[in-house]
């Protein structure tokens, strides 16, 4: 009723939710080409006195890019592809198949979700710290550092996400049974069911899922900055953007840090735009709000 007597309240409250979101990326990219001095004056100043990239190049410099992108991508590539195959095998099984104790697991699935991950750092450490026969540990997981000296640490906690098993599952839920009925009469097997029929009409919300994934896997910082402290050479790009800190000219540490941050949210940025039309979709086609 208010929508359609005040139509004009739909607009403003969506254009304020633009500015309130679009302002503060604007100001990071504008303060990353900040000189000495600019940043954290008063009175404050949005654009910079002259757009200048030495911010971008003294982060270069401090940072080693090379290996803070390969150890965040080889983490975010394992994380996703991970998620993507846990959740849909998950979904489809709590979905479409029927066995004692399916909504009970299911249950047990969204509980996992009432509980922040950073809960479970500790123990997901001590168990890579103790991991059997790897990082000079023996066959009972003692004498080494295990698996935390390995880039491999940084995705074993994320490996099955229970936001993905939920959005798989809801999607699939829709998928008619007499069609999976009919490539079971005709002699497919459960996998074969899965591959062929479920995971073809799935790619939108596989699509959402993965986003989501990437961008939660990409922007991790708690878990790989535990991680960093047992082996520096398997640190990640938000922990070393947040080291620049300690490495930067206090009168352009803002600015720098700025430019690091601008530098690690291209990826995310522009893996986004290629994919938003399938990442709408699917938020459309799995019914979240």
């Amino acid at each position: 009723m208010i929508r359609r007597r005040f139509p004009w309240l739909s607009y403003l409250l969506v254009v304020t939710g633009a500015v309130l979101t679009v302002v503060p990326f604007l100001d990071m990219v504008m303060t990353s080409f900040k000189g000495p001095g600019e940043s954290g004056t008063l009175p404050y100043r949005f654009l910079p006195e002259a757009f200048d990239l030495s911010n971008y190049r003294a982060a270069v410099d401090q940072l080693d890019l090379p290996v803070l992108f390969r150890n965040s991508v080889v983490a975010t590539t394992v994380i996703n592809a991970s998620v993507l195959l846990t959740s849909s095998l998950a979904g489809y099984a709590l979905a479409k198949l029927r066995f004692p104790g399916r909504d009970f697991i299911f249950r047990l699935v969204l509980s996992t979700m009432m509980f922040p991950p950073f809960l479970f750092f500790i123990p997901h450490f001590l168990i890579l710290v103790h991991w059997p026969l790897a990082g000079g540990n023996d066959l009972l997981g003692r004498g080494g550092a295990g698996l935390t000296v390995s880039v491999v640490a940084l995705a074993m906690p994320f490996l099955v996400n229970g936001f993905g098993i939920f959005l798989m599952r809801q999607f699939m839920v829709s998928i008619p049974d007499e069609v999976l009925e009919a490539a079971r009469i005709d002699g497919a097997g459960e996998f074969a069911v899965w591959w062929r029929i479920v995971v073809p009409q799935t790619k939108p919300v596989m699509v959402t899922l993965g986003l989501l994934t990437f961008v939660d896997a990409w922007n991790e910082y708690i878990w790989a900055l535990l991680v960093s402290t047992a082996n520096p050479d398997v640190m990640t790009l938000p922990v070393g953007i947040q080291m620049l800190q300690d490495h930067v000219d206090p009168t352009r540490t803002m600015p720098v840090v700025m430019a690091g941050l601008v530098l690690s949210i291209l990826p995310v940025l522009v893996l986004f735009l290629l994919l938003q039309r399938h990442y709408v979709r699917g938020i459309m086609l799995s019914g979240l709000k």
